[in-house]
């Protein structure tokens, strides 16, 4: 795993516990932690990110309020941690 790989996941989680519960963040905003002004190439990054989050059960993937499977979600997508 590259060093930016990490450093996504952890903006990822740090966006999130900075946050409400309930929260949900884009993927963006952890693309725009990392990378800056150049942070629109993170963006394919970041939804790996997100996913290798869900495989470790520390993060959802949603969809419309609802929790969609991340290898088939297509389009705007948003985090959250798991709910419990």
């Amino acid at each position: 795993m590259r060093d930016v790989d990490r450093q996504l996941e952890v903006a990822i989680m740090q966006l999130l516990e900075a946050r409400a519960v309930s929260a949900t963040i884009c993927p963006s905003e952890a693309a725009r932690e990392v990378g800056g002004e150049n942070w629109r190439p993170l963006m394919k990054p970041a939804r790996r990110a997100a996913r290798r989050l869900v495989a470790a059960e520390r993060v959802e993937i949603t969809q419309a309020g609802a929790v969609v499977d991340p290898s088939t979600a297509r389009g705007p997508i948003r985090i959250r941690r798991v709910r419990i």
